[in-house]
């Protein structure tokens, strides 16, 4: 029987978040031994065609999900992101999917049939624009949601607060257009289906160290949006 993504991350919900929020808004750290607890935070790399170089960001969540496990708010139970398709039946294991990449993003009908599936059920899309992703998700989204289109998220939005604040929206890791960072979502029934976050390249700043030689500041900044993203798409 095929379970809902949102009965999967409630389910995780009750098990793995073990620590809590600090008053100065860090995650907890150094609580005491952890229970003994099943199941945890998975996510998934989503493979398209297009052209597009989807496996970009190699090391982005592999270094996310260390930083949960690390920070002892989220309990995750793999080292390594899973990759899955639109269509693949293990799609429905994975509360939260990465997308990236540099060129064009194609899906056919019956993957985007699915995806929507997944999304509308409770799933979390976290998209990174790898600069030059832009047009193409977007032509994406309209045939996924044609009626509920991307919206700028404002600072007040829940995202930019916990575990870590950010008021004056994501981070900047690489200049591209030289614009400020943006973050877009599309809302379904009052929850983010959809994040994507724009000319701001939080995937490569969460890579390795010296992949791109970002100074550690960006590259902290950018690890710290992304856990609050990973926290949001499980608690929400």
């Amino acid at each position: 029987m095929r379970l809902s993504v949102r009965f999967i991350a409630n389910l995780f919900l009750a098990g793995a978040i073990l620590g809590g929020v600090t008053p100065d808004g860090a995650l907890a750290q150094n609580r005491g031994p952890r229970p003994d607890l099943t199941g945890g935070f998975t996510v998934a790399r989503l493979k398209y065609t297009g052209g597009g170089d989807w496996y970009s960001d190699e090391s982005s969540l592999r270094n996310l999900l260390r930083a949960l496990r690390e920070r002892g708010d989220v309990r995750t139970s793999h080292d390594k992101e899973a990759v899955v398709t639109a269509t693949d039946p293990e799609l429905w294991n994975y509360p939260m999917l990465f997308m990236t990449g540099h060129g064009n993003v194609k899906m056919n009908d019956e993957e985007l049939k699915s995806l929507r599936a997944y999304l509308d059920q409770g799933g979390f899309l976290w998209a990174d624009d790898n600069f030059g992703l832009d047009v193409s998700f977007r032509a994406l989204m309209n045939r996924l949601y044609p009626d509920a289109p991307l919206t700028e998220l404002p600072f007040t939005h829940p995202l930019f607060k916990a575990p870590h604040a950010f008021p004056s929206g994501a981070p900047k890791v690489h200049e591209h257009d030289g614009g400020p960072a943006k973050v877009f979502a599309v809302i379904r029934n009052g929850r983010i289906a959809v994040l994507y976050t724009f000319d701001a390249d939080i995937g490569n700043g969460i890579e390795d160290a010296g992949v791109h030689d970002d100074p550690p500041e960006k590259r902290q900044a950018a690890l710290r949006f992304a856990v609050n993203i990973a926290t949001y798409a499980l608690t929400n």
